[in-house]
């Protein structure tokens, strides 16, 4: 029923206008969560929190996760892999979604898409996107930590962080980690049956120098936040993204801040293979993280 609804939606006539949305990006279990929830509180925000079904109607190659098909998923996505019928569909899922939200601007938590910008910005020119990071070694314990408390196992299937047999470890790999020399160094240790551990951490390397590319490429678009910096100073924080954002200032966004946001006890340093340390510890310190 939800996929018949959206396909209505993207296939009702019309080419509506959207106005500069918002993604958030970089790794899950990074704070994206709760950023969202804090923004979702303007009074001008309609907010989607990973909206998969949304953008599998749009376009099913976003589906890493395998959560409906086990096949043909892309981590990267380009300005050129955006065709018309793509981007009219996403323009008028959200400019609907708007619609029913009586909001101007739509605030999209999504990870991946952190891979994706230029295939965003193709779609939409003047969209904006928050790039939020977090230490590693809290990160991806984290991630761990996830996996094994929402994985589920059923017969020869297991699901978890890494989607439906670990397609989504499978992609990760073979399109980001075995096709750039700058991994190299990895390439031994990025085999099938790596542990969670050292997967995750990996994926926090790919993650956030994939942030650090685009903020590059793209400084007038993409907005740098440290999930620390806004756990010292979230009213300022806040305040900076909101405007950098082009949103005015909400002071329910910084009243919740206050009440929800906590600090949480350091992880300790992970485990991680001495080939992925190294490159775990030379990341860290590319974002600004003391190492131990």
């Amino acid at each position: 029923m939800i996929f018949a609804w959206l396909k209505s939606l993207a296939n009702l006539p019309g080419d509506p206008q959207v106005n500069a949305p918002i993604f958030i990006t970089g790794l899950g279990r990074s704070g994206t969560t709760i950023l969202g929830v804090l923004l979702s509180l303007h009074r001008n925000v309609g907010h989607l929190s990973e909206p998969k079904a949304l953008w599998h109607v749009i376009d099913p190659r976003q589906d890493i996760n395998t959560n409906y098909s086990t096949t043909g998923a892309r981590f990267r996505l380009d300005a050129e892999d955006v065709t018309p019928d793509i981007a009219l569909r996403a323009r008028r899922l959200y400019a609907r979604y708007l619609r029913c939200a009586a909001a101007s601007r739509v605030v999209d938590k999504y990870p991946e898409m952190v891979f994706r910008v230029g295939y965003l910005r193709a779609i939409f020119p003047d969209a904006k996107f928050i790039f939020i990071t977090r230490g590693g070694s809290d990160a991806v314990i984290s991630v761990v930590k996830w996996s094994e408390r929402f994985g589920s196992q059923s017969g020869a299937h297991n699901k978890d962080w890494w989607g439906q047999n670990d397609q989504k470890w499978h992609y990760l790999r073979e399109q980001l980690i075995l096709q750039n020399p700058a991994y190299e160094s990895v390439w031994s240790v990025a085999n099938a049956d790596l542990d969670d551990i050292n997967r995750a951490a990996l994926e926090w390397i790919v993650t956030m120098r994939e942030g650090l590319a685009q903020e590059l490429h793209y400084p007038d678009a993409v907005i740098r936040i440290a999930y620390e910096t806004l756990l010292a100073d979230p009213v300022g924080e806040l305040v900076r993204l909101q405007q950098q954002c082009g949103l005015e200032p909400d002071p329910a966004v910084a009243d919740y801040a206050k009440k929800r946001l906590y600090d949480n006890p350091a992880k300790g340093w992970p485990e991680l293979h001495p080939a992925v340390d190294a490159l775990f510890r030379d990341t860290m310190a590319r974002l600004g993280y003391d190492t131990p």
